[in-house]
């Protein structure tokens, strides 16, 4: 299929990535903003089982599929997901250490709904899943990008780059399951119902991660607290809508959306310096992306 006039996607790259944590790292790594940090730290705990799924579903695609140049898409696609759980095992590992109940209670939560989706959905079912996941996550990772100063601002430079150099790659790899998708289905209806399975599963089981993690802290009860989760959800809401809502048309085609230049300006700069940490200062995200990285 051929790229959108005007903006033909990188090439994807997979990164080796170092995020080293404070050893005093707490669950709210953005003090000003407690009830995100909780958000961020919910949907974290999926990516581990979440990502091996999308990863197998992948590899059984590409057996299904002759176009070489989609299969070795597919195989760089793997490669960052892979880097990408690993990352996030590391990181939730932290969490768990914090002494939360919810983590693993959370995490064996994840792990039986992945594992049965694996062993008892269809093919059909479990690629739709993979693209709709993938449409959400690209939306999701326009929005980080540019509510990046507001979200992450204040927050643990390890972790805000964990999660923008995460999405950063989303907003990469955005074609590869919506290729493998229609070259092995194409149905519309069956691309919708993906997306919205997709979506509802990750929403749902994100806000039982949160609303756990706050009620440990104390926070779930705290009208303060709720007020300041209403207001959090809302911005998501409207700035996450209009791109959520694109996904729905007929003819949607990912290389359509044109991709940020901020996430643009990461990728080249780490493609001139591989050896850099990708470690970046959260108090300068609003300049130029060069200023921001500390390089190892």
């Amino acid at each position: 299929m051929a790229e959108a006039a005007g903006q033909p996607s990188p090439m994807m790259v997979v990164r080796r990535m170092r995020f080293g944590y404070p050893d005093r790292l707490k669950a709210w790594w953005n003090p000003s903003r407690r009830e995100f940090s909780q958000m961020v730290n919910a949907a974290s705990l999926a990516m581990p089982f979440l990502e091996p799924y999308l990863i197998e579903t992948m590899r059984l695609a590409k057996a299904r599929i002759a176009d070489p140049k989609l299969s070795a898409e597919i195989d760089l696609y793997i490669g960052q997901e892979s880097t990408h759980y690993r990352q996030h095992q590391v990181f939730n590992r932290r969490l768990a250490e914090l002494g939360y109940a919810a983590v693993p209670q959370m995490e064996a939560l994840l792990k039986a709904d992945y594992a049965g989706f694996a062993a008892g959905k269809s093919f059909a079912f479990n690629l739709a899943y993979a693209e709709g996941f993938e449409s959400m996550a690209l939306a999701m990772g326009h929005f980080l990008v540019a509510d990046r100063v507001a979200l992450f601002g204040d927050g643990d430079d390890a972790v805000g780059s964990l999660i923008l150099w995460h999405f950063v790659e989303e907003i990469e790899h955005k074609r590869v399951t919506y290729d493998a998708f229609h070259a092995l289905d194409g149905r519309y209806w069956m691309r919708i119902w993906g997306y919205l399975r997709a979506t509802a599963h990750i929403m749902s089981r994100t806000r039982q991660g949160y609303r756990a993690l706050l009620i440990e802290d104390g926070l779930w009860r705290s009208w303060r607290s709720r007020i300041a989760l209403a207001a959090m959800l809302g911005r998501i809401f409207l700035r996450l809508a209009p791109r959520m809502l694109r996904v729905l048309r007929p003819g949607y085609d990912p290389r359509e959306i044109k991709d940020p230049g901020w996430a643009r300006a990461w990728q080249r700069l780490h493609n001139e310096r591989p050896d850099m940490s990708g470690v970046l200062d959260m108090r300068r995200l609003a300049e130029p992306i060069p200023h921001l990285l500390e390089l190892s």
